[in-house]
């Protein structure tokens, strides 16, 4: 067995991938014509060969050289400061190493969007337009001499969430999809989070990479309402004075058509789950091919829903991989080998083992290993209810007679909060899958945005966030068709004011996280109105959410009448329960 036998990444017999063997030529600023007489602007790689081949497309957004340039992989370092273009990130660079594919016989085509780079046009933010774009682009691909007329597509984030979005318009030519790292709903995932309008991710995003990549955005809304309805528009939003006194925000919406700003006003425009939004939500009805999913721990406010909403609603073929809490490489450069093996077996018809070996991976913080299975949720989880109790106690028991309530203010001058922990647990207790909040509470507003912070709390003390879940008060209706007993799902149809002091029951989605707890640890529960600050990249990517200037006393009910209690998934450990005494663990 030699190297050039095999992929490069594992020697084994079980399983075979294309080799390296091809040298590789490039064509810069290809012209992909489209119906309407616009053209994209793509690089290819090719194999140096005469033999036809199958052939990947990558279609973003973005600057297009960083793509594929000569740079070594880095830390994804995040989203600038809001209102500087003076720095850039690299986490737009997500379209892997065409020379990597080009070399095992596949052309990659790496191409931009209408609207963005050098293609032409005004850019459709993953808009209809825009999804018959890659539609378009696939079938050009296939008929150019060079390809045997098999297409697949590779990326992550917006790369991958464009695949999704292509693959339910089933171009002929799409045979299959690898795509993890990518929202599906991005009302629900990223920009209005648990209706809550998320507006600062979106303002450094089209500060930084969307205007570093010459973006120039089709103005929807004023397309939709005509100049009159659109100003009028603008100004009710501006009157609202949670975002009046957001200054970054207010200052976009006031220069509403300069540069980048109609993308930003657009979001704005639709608080609400309408029109813009459904077409902007990806048909899974609609999808036939194999699609490869996933994502990490730590992009609980951005890719990570996506990742369990996909593995539900797909029917072809599917797998999913959820890794540890750190975003890809920039440019990306993880599971190439991976993503060969799958399109060898479907694109190549090569036995390369994939779809013999476990379904679901997710890897388990706090072991440094993955959990394998065939579905998800795993099929060993018990759903275990911890009930919130008093003095701050997270815990399995139900509440005892006359327990009561818990208060705090939020306003501008103090965004208080509420801590819940359990007692320090005796056994090593595996918590891996989706999890669900119901509060009874009350506030002395018109609303509320509840963001709450799944913890895990160290022997010494040291916490940290595993994972998100958010609701704004007003959208508390659920869709129950598809709301189950360890997901809600809202509607986010209609808003709702409150009754001020009216108790009502809140039904939370927080984010799916797999985490072994270990032994003299706590689980943690904080409950607020605002974001905290956050600590690292990916967590600056899970706050930005809009807070309200109303000044409210907020009140969680925990009592035999209104029993408020956290449902976890409990996947290993937990087998005695929590020991609200404490425990006293011998020979440990």
């Amino acid at each position: 067995m030699t190297f050039d036998e095999y992929s490069g990444n594992l020697f084994s017999p079980v399983w075979k991938a294309s080799p390296r063997k091809y040298e590789y030529n490039v064509e810069y600023d290809a012209r992909i014509p489209m119906p309407d007489g616009t053209t994209l602007s793509a690089n290819i790689w090719r194999p140096a060969t005469d033999e036809k081949c199958p052939a990947i497309l990558s279609f973003h957004c973005y600057h297009q050289d960083g793509q594929t340039g000569p740079m070594k992989p880095a830390p994804h370092s995040g989203v600038n400061r809001l209102g500087s273009n003076s720095e850039r990130t690299n986490g737009s660079l997500e379209a892997g190493d065409p020379i990597f594919f080009a070399r095992r016989g596949y052309a990659h085509i790496v191409c931009n969007a209408r609207g963005t780079g050098l293609s032409e046009g005004e850019w459709h933010f993953s808009g209809p337009q825009e999804q018959q774009d890659v539609a378009e682009t696939i079938e050009w691909i296939a008929s150019q001499p060079w390809c045997n007329g098999d297409v697949a597509m590779f990326g992550i984030s917006y790369l991958a969430w464009t695949q999704l979005f292509a693959a339910a318009l089933n171009p002929p030519h799409l045979k299959t999809i690898f795509c993890p790292w990518g929202t599906t709903d991005l009302y629900r995932d990223l920009v209005y989070r648990g209706g809550m309008f998320a507006y600062k991710w979106p303002i450094g995003w089209s500060q930084t990479s969307l205007a570093y990549s010459n973006c120039r955005p089709f103005n929807y809304s004023k397309n939709q309402l005509g100049e009159d309805r659109y100003r009028d528009a603008i100004a009710e939003v501006l009157s609202d004075p949670d975002i009046k006194f957001a200054p970054d925000l207010a200052a976009i919406l006031r220069n509403p058509e300069d540069g980048i700003n109609p993308f930003v006003v657009d979001l704005a425009l639709h608080p609400l789950y309408d029109d813009y939004w459904k077409e902007r939500t990806v048909d899974y009805s609609k999808i036939k091919i194999p699609a490869y999913v996933g994502g990490d721990w730590a992009a609980y406010g951005i890719h990570l829903p996506a990742a369990f909403r996909s593995w539900e609603n797909l029917r072809g073929p599917k797998k999913m991989i959820v890794g540890p809490p750190i975003y890809l490489d920039r440019p990306l450069g993880q599971l190439q080998h991976e993503a060969v093996r799958w399109f060898d077996h479907w694109l190549k018809g090569i036995d390369t083992n994939i779809m013999n070996e476990p379904l679901v991976k997710s890897f388990v913080m706090n072991t440094g290993q993955w959990k394998d299975g065939e579905d998800w949720p795993y099929p060993e989880t018990k759903f275990t209810p911890f009930y919130l109790h008093e003095n701050g106690v997270l815990f399995e028991h139900e509440h005892w007679p006359y327990e009561g309530s818990d208060s705090f203010e939020d306003s501008p001058w103090m965004r208080g909060s509420l801590r819940y922990e359990s007692p320090a647990l005796v056994e090593e207790t595996e918590v891996v899958g989706p999890i669900r909040l119901k509060l009874f509470a009350a506030t002395t507003s018109a609303d509320i945005t509840w963001i709450v912070s799944l913890l895990e709390i160290d022997a010494e003390g040291n916490e940290r966030i595993l994972t998100k879940g958010w609701l704004k008060g007003s959208h508390q209706e659920l869709d129950m068709e598809k709301t189950t007993p360890w997901e809600p799902v809202h509607t986010h149809s209609r808003s709702e004011p409150l009754t001020p002091r009216e108790i009502y029951e809140f039904d939370i989605k927080i984010v799916p996280t797999a985490n072994l707890f270990r032994a003299g640890s706590k689980i943690g529960l904080k409950i607020s109105c605002a974001d905290g600050q956050p600590k690292t990249p990916l967590e600056r990517i899970g706050t930005g959410s809009l807070t309200r200037t109303a000044v409210s006393r907020v009140t969680i009910f925990r009592n035999e009448d209104y029993p408020s209690y956290l449902l976890l998934p409990i996947t290993k450990g937990n087998v005695l329960g929590t020991y609200y005494s404490g425990g006293t663990p011998v020979g440990q």
